[in-house]
């Protein structure tokens, strides 16, 4: 199955400044072509990238005043090897953290989903956030945390996630957050999703039902969403002027009716069946 993915970002840089971007698809995805490049009017860019312990890849430049363009381009092919998880790493993402603050929901975790373990643990929390949450663009704060968003009942997913992860984890159950492109997304964008730590492999959960699972591509991987930023920046001022995201499915062969219908049933997110455990590929 292979997915093109593209990410355009115009930026507006105010001075001289440090820029750390996580938009190129982690390690190790079985990358067919990919390009990325950092242009401002006649100059290029080379950045010097950074891959952290889960594979994700970051990208530094330090950018002058003006205009900056970003582009990404990749096809990604097949399914991605997964990594093995050390102790440490479990233990950390058993941790509150900056959004996903699992000590202030311990005790609302401990009573509603009192009993359960493993996949029933997976399924009540994925289900509970799915009903409770309403899904609203524009009215999330960035500062907003997994105790902001039970309070108030809307998000978006990366909302969502940081609302699942804090609950697992108040529950014992190692979680993380996950940023990604999502084929099928709709509105299309950079895509978060938590995933969970169960007998030694991790497991991807989408509340927001809005993108098939199977047909995600992992951008970055951490605590929560300070992790994983698609952009961060330090020393000046950064004005993001426009940015397009977009990401598809293409049929192994275009002219097989099975292969085409085989695109199209990866990238629906009603054709998930969130009952199942998957792995983010």
């Amino acid at each position: 199955m292979q997915r093109i993915l593209t990410a355009e970002l115009d930026l507006e840089l105010g001075s001289s400044v440090d820029l750390i971007f996580q938009i190129s698809a982690a390690q190790p995805a079985p990358v067919v072509r990919e390009e990325l490049t950092f242009t401002q009017g006649d100059r290029v860019y080379t950045p010097t990238e950074v891959v952290d312990q889960s594979g994700s890849r970051l990208h530094r430049v330090l950018g002058e005043a003006g205009p900056l363009h970003v582009r990404y381009e990749a096809v990604i092919d097949g399914q991605v090897a997964q990594r093995s998880t050390s102790d440490l790493e479990a233990i950390t993402y058993l941790r509150p953290s900056r959004y996903c603050q699992s000590d202030e929901v311990f005790s609302q975790a401990r009573r509603q989903f009192r009993g359960l373990q493993g996949i029933d643990l997976i399924t009540a929390v994925s289900e509970f956030v799915a009903s409770s949450t309403t899904y609203t663009p524009g009215l999330s704060q960035g500062t907003d945390s997994a105790v902001t968003t039970l309070m108030t009942g809307q998000g978006v997913c990366r909302d969502y996630a940081h609302v699942v992860i804090a609950l697992l984890r108040a529950m014992d159950m190692p979680a993380r957050y996950a940023a990604c492109f999502a084929p099928g997304l709709q509105p299309m964008d950079f895509h978060a999703v938590a995933e969970a730590y169960l007998d030694g492999s991790w497991y991807v959960i989408d509340a927001t039902r809005l993108a098939n699972r199977r047909s995600l591509v992992r951008i970055a991987t951490g605590r929560d969403a300070a992790d994983c930023a698609f952009l961060s920046y330090h020393g000046g001022h950064v004005g993001l002027q426009r940015m397009q995201v977009d990401a598809c499915i293409l049929a192994d062969d275009a002219a097989d009716v099975a292969a085409l219908d085989a695109a199209i049933t990866a990238s629906d997110p009603a054709a998930d069946d969130i009952a199942e455990l998957i792995q983010l590929a």
